[in-house]
């Protein structure tokens, strides 16, 4: 900044005074010329201005000279308010004291700064002290914008500090970041690796394009995983350790699960340690055998996966025979190779549960098995369990347990039944797990007073009343093609009977047959297609409930044509006998009767004079019966079931109406609680619960009905 000269005083000589002024001051021995130069410097800064020059402070050399405050320094020549230009000052200032001695640095550092002293700035807001108050100012943008600036400065070149190379594929990047993002390279340039020192790092077995895009991830934390990149992308994340994006393939291979692929996802997941994912594959597998059987990846496998397929449990198929024509398929593939494998194969198939007729005219008729003879053990060891249908529980093995899938639900189907002056032959099904109720397939007959019964993975209604008489046909429900379909027709027409399943069979027992009540029972073999007449009971009994405990038989209750009964009777089938148990606390008939947790309970049912709603179980241990919670709802012709801990009563009468009305009951709190009612109100009805994996069908309408209030 240029100041303007001082004015010269007025009337002065310019030269004369001036000579003479400087004379004095050089006798004077160049004091006063010293002060007044001091007095010239200070005239030559603008009024308001303070100017401070510390001189910097070099290596380990005295501290500067601290400022002094603006009313300790020395009076000099002053500026000129009205023109800006400094003028001669009123008279010279003593001269200042002597500076102090310079502290050593230790000693500076150490002592307390003093404060400056300071007074309100020009234009300053006043404000308040609150002890505690601040503003805290998180930006959200920071990180995106951060990365976004670092990903523009990758894409040119610029602070790159590492090139990796792979193939013949050049790719800049930040060491700082791709530590930030990757277990691998934060070990890579963190430890004493000769690479953390370079810029020039080489990887192998690692797809460039893979790599490529894993480092533009690190830098925009997005990525797109599809058909074309999974499977060089998924090896590259479990590589450089990020797992997010290896998640991310493993979910998008999920979605691309298909019985033409999924062994091979399997194997893959396997191969890159996918658990997840390897699991998620294999249940589909499991899930899908029937279509699976059938693909090229299939008859591919080795023996040894082959052999853990159809060893499993939780193998989901229709029948065995499925099982049995998937190995066959399988070691015809490659006959002259596969051959030798044929008999630890057919250890594996569960021959004692296929039909008989299937067994004599596929499997005996097979050249590949009937040559082996572990082979022909295995099928004279079915056709034993065949043909002693009383002696199952006995002969009972790895090969004579049903498969049940894995991730299959429980689903209660109620059949028939009757309301007013309708015979039902609708169904319908309730879903725990979605609680609704769907409607299914109609019965080609309708059936109310029936019995219904689940064998393996159909369902059975057997006998009942039609609105004209009382019949002995039967039929059988598949779930996976909706349908029902014809079995062969009991001996006796009943309905009002009990019926249950026992080591694969069917029984039932009791009823009326239009005439009289029975006490006749009878055996169906759904592998041999055929009814046997077994023991008769020692009472007759129609309205009677019939349920399986401990391998036994329980006939509850019932109506002899002259009274109501509290009377119950135990069959052993490998004696084939019934001998009483003790009595029920009341009379009942059209109760219903199920097992749960190791007793037998009974629920509702008639007196003879009334509806009931009371409900008691029995104890094979203890050998006595004894009262539970009572119903919300007085019910007789409805059905009991076990169903996911809890027994369901559904439907029936209340003395004045059919019921569509559920309630369950939970022995862990002795409580009935309301559950979703059916669509359709049901007295006589027939109830059973089937495990199922895909419900329900696709041609099934779904009607959902809130549950009511009892």
């Amino acid at each position: 900044m240029r100041y303007a000269a001082p004015p010269k005083p007025r009337g002065s000589a310019g030269g004369g005074a001036g000579g003479a002024e400087k004379q004095r001051l050089r006798a004077s021995g160049g004091s006063e010329e010293r002060g007044a130069c001091r007095h010239r410097r200070a005239a030559l800064q603008p009024s308001g201005v303070r100017l401070s020059v510390r001189p910097p402070r070099i290596g380990g050399g005295p501290a500067a000279e601290p400022m002094q405050p603006r009313s300790e320094r020395p009076a000099g020549r002053t500026q000129s308010p009205e023109h800006g230009s400094p003028g001669p000052a009123p008279e010279a200032a003593p001269p200042p004291p002597p500076p102090p001695q310079p502290a050593a640095p230790e000693a500076e550092r150490a002592r307390p700064r003093q404060a400056r002293p300071t007074g309100p700035m020009e234009g300053a807001v006043q404000l308040l002290s609150r002890e505690g108050h601040t503003v805290s100012h998180n930006s959200k943008r920071h990180y995106h914008d951060a990365f976004v600036a670092m990903s523009r400065m990758r894409q040119r070149g610029l602070l790159c500090d590492i090139v990796l190379h792979v193939a013949a594929k050049e790719i800049r990047a930040h060491k700082v970041v791709l530590a930030s993002c990757s277990p691998y390279f934060h070990a890579m340039f963190t430890n004493e690796m000769s690479e953390s020192r370079q810029t020039h790092v080489t990887l192998h077995d690692i797809d460039p394009q893979a790599l490529d895009q894993l480092v533009q991830f690190a830098y925009t934390a997005e990525i797109v995983v599809g058909e074309g990149n999974v499977q060089t992308l998924l090896p590259a994340a479990s590589l450089l350790q990020l797992n997010g994006v290896r998640d991310a393939c493993c979910k998008f291979l999920l979605s691309q699960l298909d019985p033409s692929n999924c062994l091979g996802i399997r194997g893959f997941a396997d191969t890159h340690s996918c658990s997840d994912l390897l699991k998620a594959a294999h249940r589909y597998v499991l899930q899908h055998f029937v279509d699976v059987a059938k693909t090229e990846e299939f008859m591919l496998l080795p023996l040894k996966q082959v052999l853990e397929l159809v060893s499993s449990d939780s193998l989901n198929v229709p029948s065995e025979e499925d099982v049995y024509r998937a190995v066959l398929s399988w070691v015809k593939h490659d006959v002259d190779a596969r051959r030798q494998h044929v008999p630890r194969l057919m250890k594996c198939v569960r021959l004692p549960l296929l039909s008989r007729d299937f067994l004599l005219g596929h499997v005996d008729a097979e050249s590949l098995v009937r040559h082996h003879p572990d082979c022909k053990d295995l099928l004279i060891e079915a056709l034993k369990f065949h043909l002693l249908p009383e002696q199952r529980g006995v002969l009972g093995t790895s090969r004579t347990r049903p498969r049940r899938c894995e991730g299959a639900g429980p689903v209660l189907f109620a059949v028939g039944g009757g309301s007013l002056f309708a015979i039902h032959g609708d169904c319908e099904a309730y879903d725990t797990r979605a609680d609704r109720w769907h409607v299914v397939a109609s019965m080609s007959t309708r059936r109310a007073r029936v019995g219904v019964a689940a064998v393996g993975n159909r369902l059975y209604a057997v006998g009942g009343y039609d609105g004209t008489s009382d019949l002995a046909t039967v039929e059988s429900y598949d779930p996976v093609t909706n349908t029902w379909q014809p079995e062969v027709s009991m001996g006796t027409r009943r309905s009002c009977l009990g019926v249950a399943a026992l080591h694969g069979l069917l029984y039932a027992a009791g009823g009326y047959d239009g005439a009289s009540c029975l006490n006749s029972a009878e055996r169906y073999d759904p592998l041999t297609g055929t009814w046997t007449s077994i023991a008769a009971m020692s009472t007759r009994r129609r309205y009677v409930r019939v349920a399986m405990l401990d391998g036994n038989l329980y006939a509850v209750g019932g109506y002899d044509s002259a009274s109501h009964l509290a009377t119950v009777e135990k069959y052993e089938p490998q004696v084939n006998s019934w001998t009483p148990v003790a009595s029920m606390l009341s009379r009942r008939s059209s109760a219903g009767v199920a097992v749960l947790e190791g007793a037998l309970y009974v629920a509702g049912g008639n007196d003879g004079t009334s509806c009931l709603n009371s409900v008691e179980r029995y104890s094979p241990k203890a050998g006595a019966w004894e009262s539970v919670a009572p119903m919300n709802i007085r019910r007789s012709t409805h059905d009991l079931v076990s169903m996911d801990g809890w027994l369901y009563a559904v439907g029936g009468n209340d003395g004045s109406s059919s019921l569509n009305s559920i309630e369950k009951y939970n022995p862990r709190t002795n409580k009935w609680v309301a559950a979703s009612s059916m669509f359709t109100r049901r007295s006589s009805v027939g109830v059973a619960v089937l495990e199922l994996l895909n419900f329900p069908p696709p041609s099934s309408p779904t009607l959902s009905v809130s549950s009511t209030s009892l």
